[in-house]
């Protein structure tokens, strides 16, 4: 059976709205600790949130153009397990990161055309983010991109799929694009920082449905075939039969 795709909930800033996540089945939570977003998580909270819930979830830390012993700084003193790079940091500040922390490394690039995704070919991270390209905003922008540009697309990075997504269109992104997970922040909220539970569980119901539905055509095209291989055996088998 195919892999479902898994959910990143970002832009949390307090443990009740973590919580409510990994309650609802989020694979991955999202602290972004770049000042300049709405979204800011302040470090006690971050500190609170990887302490009490890193075992059960990914806890990501988001930062942008951070220096890079800020970043290993903070990946060890709050105990992420997983690191998020935004802006324009290179392959080699990637692997040094990975390095220091052991975290698991996902780097971001803002897609407004193809030349966008396929600049992340260098990155040989565990994980590729694609999200909407905004000349002042650093993800939460609530606007898609054009997701037929993943055609174009030759890594083999496991991919998560960012940019407007909420319940009334992840399931169409999740079959145009197939990514190993999506990412929500403004689509799951009621204000900057601060989930929506109502949203947040329709977001996770249309990504279950879509898995559900997926594994379900999976599964019929598997018995489809075997079926066929059966049939074509018992005509072989009666063709030999007549012959003798």
């Amino acid at each position: 059976m195919p892999d479902p795709t898994r959910i990143k909930i970002c832009g949390i800033t307090a443990l009740g709205d973590a919580e409510l996540a990994v309650e609802a089945g989020a694979w991955a939570v999202g602290l972004i600790l770049w000042p300049g977003s709405p979204r800011a998580c302040e470090l006690d909270q971050a500190e609170l949130i990887a302490r009490t819930l890193k075992r059960q979830v990914e806890v990501c830390g988001v930062f942008v153009n951070a220096p890079l012993d800020e970043v290993t700084g903070n990946v060890d003193a709050l105990g992420l397990t997983m690191v998020q790079l935004h802006g324009e940091e290179g392959p080699s500040y990637c692997d040094e990161v990975r390095r220091r922390t052991g975290a698991q490394i996902i780097k971001a690039a803002r897609v407004g055309g193809a030349s966008d995704m396929q600049a992340l070919q260098p990155f040989h991270t565990d994980f590729h983010l694609l999200d909407t390209f905004h000349e002042n905003l650093r993800g939460g922008t609530g606007e898609t991109w054009d997701w037929e540009l993943i055609q174009r697309r030759r890594s083999k990075v496991p991919l998560i799929m960012s940019g407007g997504l909420t319940d009334a269109n992840v399931a169409q992104a999740i079959r145009t694009v197939r990514p190993f997970a999506v990412d929500t922040a403004s689509g799951t909220e009621s204000v900057p920082g601060k989930k929506d539970p109502e949203k947040l569980a329709a977001f996770v119901a249309a990504v279950d449905a879509e898995n559900a539905a997926f594994a379900a055509e999976v599964a019929a095209a598997r018995e489809a075939k075997e079926l066929a291989k059966a049939e074509a055996a018992a005509a072989r088998a009666a063709a030999e039969e007549a012959v003798s």
